[in-house]
């Protein structure tokens, strides 16, 4: 329920302010695709090597939220909305910083990504749909989850007992069946850094 007593505040330093003090394009970059893909190890690789070139950069990764901001939620189709809601503002926050962030969610419903974008502003939003085949991923299983979700333990888990719908025009789409995380991560900086430089 919206509260009308609740007004935004603005600052004197905008978002260009930052934008050029750091010398880089506040984006985001949203990293989707099924658990055990890639998705993780891509960005904070990638974020290494934006760091490493002078880019200011966050990582949020699904597990790191919800041992905090969203250690409330489960997994139900309303509270991983909630949990992608709460990311998405959250983005917005460290954009609107001049940061660029690096976002790692399974993410499986279209609605969830649109929300996404429609919160951040489609100009700042670089989707990488990390294609990896369920079973690529599944004999990966570098958690262990695939594992339970097949005996039961965990219910709801994508790919399994729950859908993921696939992004059907991602700005990137990198399957890391075949290739080695230096390979993805130079495909990935090679189609970004035009977006990402003042």
């Amino acid at each position: 329920m919206k509260d009308n007593n609740i007004f935004k505040q603005n600052s004197f330093v905008s978002i260009d302010l930052r934008s050029n003090r750091l010398k880089q394009k506040p984006k985001l970059i949203w990293f989707t695709g099924l658990s055990g893909s890639g998705k993780t190890t891509l960005s904070i690789h990638l974020e290494k090597l934006l760091f490493e070139k002078g880019f200011s950069t966050y990582v949020l990764d699904g597990d790191n939220v919800r041992l905090g901001l969203c250690n409330d939620l489960g997994f139900s189709v309303e509270d991983r909305y909630e949990n992608i809601r709460r990311i998405s503002e959250v983005s917005k926050l460290l954009l609107d910083a001049g940061i660029i962030v690096l976002s790692s969610f399974i993410s499986p419903l279209k609605s969830h990504r649109e929300h996404v974008r429609k919160t951040v502003g489609a100009e700042n939003y670089i989707e990488i749909f990390v294609s990896t085949p369920l079973d690529v991923c599944e004999e990966r299983d570098t958690k262990g989850l695939y594992k339970k979700a097949r005996k039961g333990y965990i219910k709801n888990f994508t790919g399994i007992s729950s859908d993921f719908e696939y992004p059907k025009n991602p700005k990137i789409k990198i399957d890391t069946t075949d290739l080695t995380i230096k390979k993805s991560v130079g495909i990935i900086f090679k189609e970004i850094k035009k977006h990402i430089y003042v």
